[in-house]
């Protein structure tokens, strides 16, 4: 299975992509609209963690699910509840290749740890929220 991974400023979402020739048309697989690419990309977390959350109780072992609800609950603040599911996506039994939408690959773990590293720096957070984080010197 491959997966695209969008990865932009703050956030990388996880978007299923089917493995295809260069030069046939890409159809998105049924269950896209399952991990919320969309609103995760414009902010509507909220939007996200809903659609995101039933997937995940439907399929929980699915690792582009957890990456993208921990993305959601990591921009709505939830910090505990996104580092929760980063670590689920680690523990997937399943490594899924993942493609990122600047030409890499990576695989479903290391972009759960890269996550989770992303979280610890506050990546995740609107830049008026980091903003907040800088210690200003005279």
């Amino acid at each position: 299975m491959s997966v695209t991974v969008f990865a932009f400023a703050a956030a990388l979402i996880a978007v299923p992509a089917p493995v295809a020739p260069q030069s046939a048309p890409v159809v998105a697989p049924a269950h896209l609209n399952e991990l919320a690419a969309q609103p995760l990309a414009a902010g509507r977390e909220g939007e996200a963690l809903a659609v995101l959350e039933k997937a995940s109780a439907a399929d929980p072992h699915d690792a582009a699910v957890l990456i993208n609800l921990g993305i959601a609950y990591a921009q709505a603040g939830h910090d505990a509840k996104a580092r929760a599911a980063f670590q689920a996506a680690l523990a997937c039994h399943e490594v899924v290749e993942l493609d990122t939408a600047d030409g890499t690959t990576t695989d479903s773990r290391r972009l759960a740890r890269k996550a989770i590293k992303m979280l610890e720096r506050g990546e995740f957070r609107p830049d008026a929220a980091r903003r907040e984080q800088l210690t200003y010197r005279d």
